[in-house]
C-alpha cells in the first residue's frame, strides 16, 4: 500500500502548528484489520504477514476489543525494540528475510517484534485520510485506550516540545524525530510539506581509500592497529559538486587503477554521518565534510568506537587512553563507551537514588576511594540534593551525569533500596554470596530452590550477576506496598528455608570464619539506606566484569560470572534484549498478598 513519506531535513521545523513523534528504524508497515482477518503489507507492497506471526496473533487475541472499529487500517513502524526509543534494524531485517516458518517462530519467541502505530486511515470500512492529523491521532488513541497497554501493539504519542524529545530520542540513541503539521491530511508521497524526519546521525571519522569509478562510491577506512587499514563502508553522497569533482579528479589522476577502482594512501579525511556501522556497511552514510586539517593517523578503531557511541558534548573527554583493566587491556574510552552505550538500560535504577560510587581514577588495580557527595567541582547539570553540613548527596538522573562519573574514573555504582523521598523499599533483593568464585555452582543452586519458593507464592523475580561471585534476586514491589520491617520478615523466612533444606551448602551465618565453604544467603543487608550494586554496573575487578541481568533459563550449570564483561554486554543486550525490560511492569503488576499473609 503507497504511504506519505516524510520528507528528509536537517532542520526541526518549530511553531504552534506542529507536532512531533519519535521516528523508528523498522519496517514501514500497514495493518489491514477485519473480522478473523489480518493483513501486513509494506510500503512497496510486500506482504509481511507471514513474516511476524507475534502481530497477527496479537490481533486475534485482542479482536473482540476493537470490534467496534473494524474494518481497522493502522500505519505505522514494525520493529524490534531495544528500549522504548531504541530499535534493532539489525534483527527486524534480518526477519524480513526468513521464508522457513519454523526459522521465523524461533525468532518471534527469542526477540518478538513490536507494531508501533502512528496514524489511522480507515475506521468502520471508511477512509478517514482527508480528515486533519490531530483528530486522526484521537481516534487513534481512543483506540488504543481499548487494546491497553503493551509492546507488541503501542501507540506513538505526539509531543509539543521537539528539543524535550530530541533530548530522549539522542539519550537512547534512537534514529530521529518526525515534524509534522497538525491540520495535514494523510497525502501518499512525498508531493508535500506537512511531514518532515530529522536523523539523529553518528558523526564519524575516516580515511578515503578508494574511488569506485562505476558507482561514484568512495570507500572510507580506519587504522585498526598501527599499520594496518580497514575498510568501515562505502559512501557517496553529501558532498558539495566542487568538492566531488575535485575528490575524483584526485584520485583518477594520482591514484594506482585495479580495474574500475582507484586507490590511495591515507591522506583525505573526512566526517561521515551514519546511522549506523554493522559489519563494515554503514547505514544511509552520507559526507558532513571533508578534514583537511586532520591526520589519518587520528583515524582509528577506538575513534570510532567514541564516535558511534554519541557521548554527550557536555564531556570533556580526558585520558581516554589509559588502561583501567590491565588484564584485557580496556581503557578508559573502553569504559565510557561501554557506560554510554548501556546507558538505557542502567539509568533507570540509579535515578530517583541516592549513589555511592566507587572511582578509581588510574585503573582497578591503582588507588580507589568511595564517594557518597558530590564534590564542589562538579557541574551544574548533575542535580543538588541536600545532605547536611554544606554537602549534597550523589545523584543521577541522566545521561551527561552517568557520563560526568564515569569520565572521573567512577567503576562501581551502588543503590540503596529505596528512592531518595520514601521510606519504604522498591524491591527486595535477596544476594547469594558463595565463598569464592570457583564455587559459583553454589549461588546456581540457591538461585533455583529461591525461583521455586517465589513462583509457588506468585511473586515475579529477576535475577543478575552481582559482577563479582554471586547472584542476586530481585523481587520489584509497587509502590509503598511493604515497609522495610515487613520485607525483613520476608526475606529471612526465605533465607531460613533455603539454609534449612541444604544445610551443608547453604547458611546464613554472618562470620565468615564460621561458614565452613558453605555459601552465605544474605538477607541482612536488605535494608533501609544498604546498598547493592546496580544492574549493569562495572566492577572493580581484574576481568572487567559487569552486574548482568540474566534471563531465568540462563541460570544452569555453565554459566559463569566472568563470561559478561564490558566487550560483551551491550552486544548481549541487543541481541537478546534485556532481561529487566519489564521490571517496571512488575512493580505495577506484583501482588505482595502472598508475603503479607504469611505474617498474619
Amino acid at each position: 500500500m503507497a504511504v506519505m513519506k516524510p520528507i528528509a531535513s536537517s532542520d526541526i521545523p518549530t511553531g504552534e502548528e506542529w507536532l512531533y513523534e519519535i521516528k523508528y528504524d523498522g519496517f514501514r508497515c500497514v495493518i489491514h484489520w477485519e473480522k478473523d482477518r489480518i493483513r501486513l503489507t509494506s510500503k512497496n507492497g510486500k506482504n509481511l504477514t507471514d513474516s511476524f506471526p507475534e502481530i497477527v496473533e496479537f490481533c486475534l487475541k485482542h479482536e473482540s476489543t476493537v470490534a467496534n472499529f473494524l474494518p481497522l487500517i493502522l500505519d505505522g513502524e514494525l520493529v524490534v525494540l531495544n528500549t522504548d526509543y531504541q530499535t534493532n534494524f539489525a534483527l527486524v531485517q534480518q526477519r524480513g528475510r526468513l521464508k522457513d516458518p519454523t526459522r521465523i517462530k524461533q525468532a518471534a519467541e527469542q526477540r518478538p517484534a513490536s507494531f508501533l502505530a502512528f496514524d489511522i486511515l480507515g475506521l468502520h470500512g471508511t477512509s478517514i485520510e482527508k480528515e486533519p492529523l490531530m483528530k486522526r491521532k484521537e481516534t487513534l488513541a481512543t483506540v488504543f485506550k481499548q487494546i491497553g497497554k503493551g509492546k507488541t501493539l503501542s501507540y506513538v504519542p505526539a509531543h509539543s516540545n521537539p528539543k524535550q524529545l530530541w533530548d530522549i530520542l539522542f539519550d537512547h540513541k534512537g534514529e530521529g524525530l518526525i515534524a509534522k503539521r497538525k491540520n495535514s491530511t494523510y497525502q501518499v508521497g512525498k508531493s508535500h510539506r506537512d511531514w518532515y524526519k530529522i536523523k539523529n546521525w553518528r558523526k564519524l571519522h575516516g580515511f578515503l581509500t578508494t574511488y569506485d569509478s562505476q558507482n561514484n562510491y568512495f570507500s572510507i577506512g580506519i587504522y585498526q592497529e598501527e599499520d594496518d587499514v580497514t575498510e568501515i563502508g562505502k559512501c557517496a553522497h553529501g558532498l558539495r559538486e566542487t568538492d566531488f569533482r575535485t575528490l575524483k579528479e584526485l584520485f583518477l589522476t594520482n591514484g594506482e587503477k585495479r580495474g574500475a577502482f582507484y586507490h590511495l594512501p591515507p591522506a583525505i579525511c573526512a566526517q561521515i554521518h551514519s546511522l549506523d556501522l554493522y559489519k563494515n556497511e554503514l547505514r544511509e552514510p552520507a559526507f558532513a565534510s571533508l578534514l583537511p586539517l586532520e591526520q589519518p593517523s587520528a583515524m582509528t578503531r577506538k575513534r570510532l568506537k567514541l564516535d558511534m557511541a554519541m557521548l554527550p558534548e557536555t564531556i570533556e573527554l580526558t585520558n581516554t587512553d589509559k588502561t583501567f583493566w590491565p588484564k584485557p587491556g580496556y581503557t578508559k574510552g573502553d569504559l565510557l563507551t561501554y557506560v554510554r552505550e548501556i546507558s538505557p538500560y542502567m539509568l533507570p535504577f540509579l535515578k530517583e537514588r541516592a549513589l555511592t560510587i566507587i572511582r578509581s581514577p588510574d585503573g582497578v588495580e591503582e588507588d580507589f576511594f568511595y564517594q557518597k557527595h558530590l564534590p564542589e567541582y562538579a557541574p551544574d547539570f548533575i542535580e543538588r540534593i541536600p545532605a547536611g553540613d554544606n554537602e549534597f548527596l550523589l545523584t543521577c538522573e541522566g545521561l551527561d551525569s552517568l557520563m560526568w562519573y564515569a569520565n572521573h574514573g567512577t567503576v562501581e555504582y551502588h543503590i540503596p533500596f529505596q528512592k531518595r523521598a520514601s521510606e519504604y523499599p522498591a524491591e527486595i533483593v535477596f544476594d547469594l554470596d558463595p565463598p569464592d568464585r570457583n564455587s559459583f555452582p553454589l549461588a546456581i543452586e540457591a538461585a533455583s530452590l529461591l525461583k521455586e519458593l517465589l513462583d509457588q507464592l506468585n511473586l515475579i523475580s529477576f535475577v543478575k550477576t552481582s559482577g563479582n561471585k554471586g547472584l542476586q534476586i530481585y523481587i520489584p514491589l509497587p509502590e509503598k506496598s511493604m515497609s522495610y520491617e515487613q520485607t525483613a520478615l520476608f526475606t529471612q523466612a526465605m533465607a531460613w528455608t533455603i539454609e534449612k533444606a541444604q544445610p551443608k551448602s547453604f547458611t546464613t551465618e554472618r562470620m565468615k570464619k564460621n561458614r565452613g565453604g558453605r555459601l552465605y544467603i544474605d538477607y541482612v543487608q536488605h535494608g533501609k539506606d544498604k546498598t547493592i550494586i546496580a544492574p549493569y554496573s562495572t566492577r572493580k575487578t581484574a576481568e572487567a566484569t559487569v552486574a548482568t541481568p540474566l534471563f531465568w533459563n540462563e541460570v544452569k550449570d555453565g554459566l559463569s560470572p566472568e563470561q559478561f564483561t564490558i566487550n560483551n554486554v551491550p552486544g548481549r543486550v541487543k541481541e537478546l534484549g534485556c532481561p529487566f525490560s519489564n521490571y517496571q511492569l512488575a512493580k505495577q503488576e506484583q501482588q505482595t498478598e502472598s508475603i503479607l499473609t504469611l505474617f498474619t
